[in-house]
């Protein structure tokens, strides 16, 4: 059986990116897909992104601070935060390859049961019509959509595709009626993460002892 395995936000942590397709015994045959944020916060950027541009079996939607270090090398008005300028310092040896990677990242992909985005889906609005800020930063349904404080998104959302998210690191994945998020905080010492679509079942590994709590 050919499987679809969902990653949660890797955020440069390479090494637990290899354990995981270990454990999860990847076959030429199964696929992996991430939620986004490939990259910053953690130790590995260039080799996670790396890893993606040259293995046909991942793939990946855009993250908020994928999109972050994009729009800088594009040239827009952007600010970085510390660990996004300590990403570009450590991808600026190759950036135009790298950069043309993540311009082919899409900021959702849909599946025959699933849609798989970076943060979430705002309630009631076509997918066709989902703003790249709701897809990439949505929280919550207050009026600061970005902050933790409100009602999630996910607890109100009713579509009929069950959507795989990250963007809201916690110590296990988050589950909802139509929603599973995947964000177990790996570049906090906490899991990194995989759901398997056809097995129902998540597939973690521990983050590296020497997992160090990163710069935000």
């Amino acid at each position: 059986m050919k499987r679809t395995l969902v990653v949660g936000d890797i955020h440069g942590c390479f090494e637990e990116l290899l354990n995981l397709m270990e454990k999860a015994a990847l076959g030429q045959g199964d696929r992996i897909i991430a939620v986004g944020d490939l990259i910053t916060k953690g130790p590995s950027n260039r080799e996670v992104l790396e890893l993606f541009a040259n293995d046909q079996r991942l793939s990946s939607v855009i993250g908020n601070h994928d999109l972050a270090v994009l729009r800088f090398w594009r040239g827009e008005d952007v600010s970085l935060s510390p660990a996004q300028e300590r990403t570009v310092r450590e991808l600026e040896s190759n950036a135009e390859s790298f950069r043309t990677y993540l311009e082919s990242l899409p900021v959702y992909i849909e599946l025959d049961s699933h849609i798989i985005v970076h943060a979430g889906l705002r309630p009631r609005v076509p997918l066709h019509e989902q703003s790249v800020e709701d897809l990439t930063e949505l929280r919550t349904m207050g009026a600061d959509p970005t902050s933790r404080e409100g009602v999630p998104w996910f607890e109100v959302y009713d579509g009929e595709k069950t959507v795989l998210f990250g963007h809201w690191p916690g110590p296990e994945p988050k589950t909802a009626r139509r929603a599973i998020g995947l964000d177990t905080g790996c570049v906090y010492g906490h899991l990194l993460t995989a759901y398997v679509i056809e097995t129902n079942e998540f597939v973690s590994v521990p983050a590296s002892p020497h997992r160090f709590l990163p710069v935000r």
